[in-house]
């Protein structure tokens, strides 16, 4: 139990603030040894029930504007069509998350057994990940203009967001890094990047979650470990609704830099681990 809610706490913090799960979660299977070498499909079938804790979180901190997002789209989509244009902020932002979430379905589907095979779990793969995206953040973070706010987002922006966070199917490069330093590049600032990173993630998150879910349903072992996986989850929606609350606090008065340390310092600890035998570059 403790292992399964210290995994659901990683998957909780590091879901939302820009230093990748994945990596996280990978990183901490392997040193914990829970993976059974036997029984892989167990291990992802955990991440993907944990995964919809997180799910949750978004869900519930963001449950106003959702709710008012999605109940404009219908009304101005579906019951009292108006041109795009003219539709409220509330509509468009609906229009917004389902285009920008088109990439990551189309690259996802395209590529879905790769992202199942053993180079999502290459150790080496999320070390040079951490490292190249906190290059990137870096240098976006330096240069970005901060004067957009989600108000002034067309679909252009939305695409190219949706187009980082197919990115981050890469692992190691973090789904909320790779949108945050898109919407940056952008021109927006921290907390309308984070925000509207925080929103797209919720149908890749339930699309992912949930097929993957069904997917992996007679690998669940409900008898055998069904109480750690429900403590996981809940332990994952519970350190996911604090971790986004931390860091729209954090990015309103603070750079990205402590994230970018971060990144590269783990990065090269991990090369340090696979360089001393530590650990395997495949769990």
């Amino acid at each position: 139990m403790i292992e399964a809610l210290l995994l659901g706490i990683i998957q909780g913090l590091s879901e939302f603030i820009p230093i990748s799960s994945t990596a996280h979660l990978t990183i901490a299977a392997s040193l914990l040894g829970v993976i059974d070498p036997n029984h892989p499909e167990r291990w992802t079938a955990f991440m993907a029930v944990v995964q919809l804790g997180t799910l949750g979180a978004v869900i519930m901190y963001f449950r106003r504007e959702i709710r008012s997002m999605v109940m404009s789209f219908l009304r101005e989509n579906l019951i009292h069509r108006t041109a795009f244009a003219q539709q409220s902020a509330d509509a468009r932002m609906g229009w917004l998350v389902l285009l920008g979430s088109v990439p990551i379905i189309v690259i996802g589907l395209l590529f879905k057994d790769a992202i199942e095979g053993a180079f999502t779990k290459d150790l080496r793969v999320i070390a040079t990940s951490l490292i190249g995206l906190a290059v990137v953040l870096w240098f976006v973070d330096r240069r970005a203009a901060f004067q957009r706010t989600t108000a002034t987002m067309s679909v252009r922006d939305a695409l190219l967001i949706g187009l980082a966070q197919a990115v981050a199917l890469v692992p190691g490069s973090s789904r909320s890094g790779t949108t945050i330093t898109a919407a940056l590049a952008a021109g927006f600032t921290r907390e309308s990047a984070a925000r509207f990173s925080f929103l797209l993630s919720i149908p890749a998150v339930a699309g992912a979650g949930v097929l993957e879910f069904l997917h992996e349903l007679d690998h669940i072992q409900w008898a055998e470990g069904g109480m750690e996986l429900a403590g996981a989850t809940i332990a994952a929606a519970l350190s996911g609704y604090w971790s986004i609350a931390f860091l729209l606090d954090f990015l309103r008065k603070r750079t990205m830099t402590s994230f970018v340390a971060y990144r590269v310092a783990l990065g090269l600890l991990l090369f340090g681990l696979l360089a001393l035998g530590a650990v395997s570059p495949l769990p």
